[in-house]
């Protein structure tokens, strides 16, 4: 696939800067960025199953294409459908970059992670999940002295597609770190890091006391977010971070007592990216940017999700911590308990999909009054374009008839606070459902109630085939 593209695109006369070896997704943003390149494409299955594959495609800026641009490509498309031959051979336009590139990329990771001077060495158990990680944590782990520092699962270290160890090749299953659980604890190691195939996410756990936590995306964003906010104080309003309308709120908890901000955007890196980027033009200090599903994007290497420059950071600050599973209850205990629990339903087409979200709205107008008996203080849905809390219920965010997102805020006699969110994945036949709430330490409890709740009033349907994500404290 990516020698076809190659081939097109020299075809037409159009220099081609070539990856010679399986590479990992976040090289190619950061050469489009690097080089000035005009755009990027990047041949992936990501972690989705071995039937699957991807084309991938960056714009001049570095970032995930977006709105209008998608359309515009997609109209292209159905307009050029007649089958042609294309010679898989490189000609005089097309120039292997690989090394060079390779030597910038852990550079720019090198000169970005932080390793204060109190740190200790901390050992860790690294899988690439089957995938093209391991080159790329290998480089880096000598660059910075830390190779003595990382063992790693055999069984998982080379490129598979086939994904033989696991049944999905993605960290956020149950499950999916048990082989590196195994090997870590015949090591007597009790860290954990991880990618997923492409190495664009990472994935974290530790063993206290003899039991493995196992890290959710919003506990590995906030303690990213955090120890940034800890090496690069002080920190004012024209300091950013990023988060997504599907992640916790924590971080915006935080960025308002430590008095730096926090802005939403729409769920995926496609907007986190872009976003950052507008804000930069506008002299905003742009630091991070994270969302729930494993991605975290350091805006100084590039302007999308990387998993390798994802576990230099993590490392780096566990060295500082000691346990970051510590460190996280102590963030909880200054900023105040969030729990995540997530999971989602295999829906068996797209049109099951929107007649599913249709019922959502057609329930009670403009919307209910209460779920699972608690009032809503706030509804707002993406794809419709209403928001109850804005001027004229028209949402800040972006509205796209093409996607089904609603989220839904509520309150509690005991004083916790919800907000949910249920949407139709953009990539896998998934309807996705992520719950955070505050409130101490029944939050968890809180949390699970809600999600038993969604799964008996608003999806159970014999069509939908639900999958629990690892969710936790």
């Amino acid at each position: 696939f990516a020698q076809l593209a190659a081939s097109v695109l020299e075809s037409r006369g159009i220099p081609v800067w070539w990856y010679e070896d399986l590479v990992h997704t976040p090289l190619v943003p950061y050469a489009v960025k690097s080089r000035a390149a005009a755009a990027g494409i990047m041949i992936t299955a990501s972690h989705n199953p071995a039937q699957d594959n991807g084309f991938k495609l960056y714009a001049s800026n570095g970032c995930q294409i977006n709105s209008p641009d998608d359309v515009f490509i997609a109209a292209s498309i159905l307009h050029n459908l007649e089958p042609r031959i294309w010679s898989l051979e490189g000609g005089p336009l097309r120039k292997s970059i690989l090394k060079s590139t390779e030597s910038r990329y852990y550079d720019a990771i090198a000169n970005q992670v932080v390793f204060p001077d109190d740190t200790s060495k901390v050992s860790f158990v690294y899988t690439p999940m089957h995938g093209v990680g391991l080159r790329y944590m290998t480089g880096l782990v000598k660059q910075l002295g830390l190779e003595t520092s990382m063992l790693v699962v055999q069984q998982q270290a080379q490129p598979d597609p086939d994904f033989p160890t696991v049944r999905y090749p993605n960290p956020e299953e149950n499950g999916a770190l048990d082989l590196a659980m195994s090997t870590a604890e015949a090591a007597d190691i009790r860290l954990i890091l991880a990618n997923d195939p492409d190495a664009d996410r990472f994935a974290a756990a530790e063993n206290v006391d003899g039991v493995w936590h196992q890290f959710t995306g919003d506990q590995i964003g906030v303690l990213l977010a955090h120890w940034l906010f800890t090496v690069r104080s002080p920190m004012g309003k024209d300091d950013v971070m990023l988060t997504s309308a599907v992640s916790s709120q924590m971080l915006s908890f935080i960025g308002d007592r430590e008095g730096f901000t926090v802005q939403e955007t729409l769920t995926g890196f496609k907007w986190l990216g872009n976003a950052a980027k507008d804000l930069e033009k506008q002299g905003k200090n742009l630091h991070f940017a994270y969302e729930e599903a494993l991605g975290y994007m350091f805006p100084s290497v590039v302007h999308d999700k990387d998993g390798i420059a994802a576990a230099m950071n993590f490392l780096s600050a566990c060295r500082s911590w000691g346990s970051p599973w510590a460190k996280l209850q102590e963030l909880y205990e200054t900023y105040g308990y969030f729990v995540t629990t997530n999971t989602y339903w295999r829906s068996p087409s797209v049109m099951k999909t929107q007649s599913l979200f249709q019922s959502l709205r057609s329930r009670e107008q403009p919307f209910p009054s209460l779920v699972n008996h608690r009032p809503v203080t706030r509804w707002r849905d993406l794809t419709i374009g209403y928001d109850s809390a804005k001027e004229n219920n028209i949402p800040d965010l972006p509205v796209s008839d093409q996607s089904q997102m609603i989220t839904c805020w509520l309150s509690g006699s005991d004083g916790d606070h919800y907000r949910f969110t249920v949407r139709a994945s953009g990539t896998e036949p998934k309807i996705k459902s992520g719950f955070w709430n505050k409130y101490q330490q029944s939050a968890h409890k809180g949390a699970v109630e809600m999600l038993g709740w969604l799964k008996t009033e608003w999806f159970n349907d014999d069509q939908l085939q639900i999958e629990d994500k690892f969710s936790g404290v």
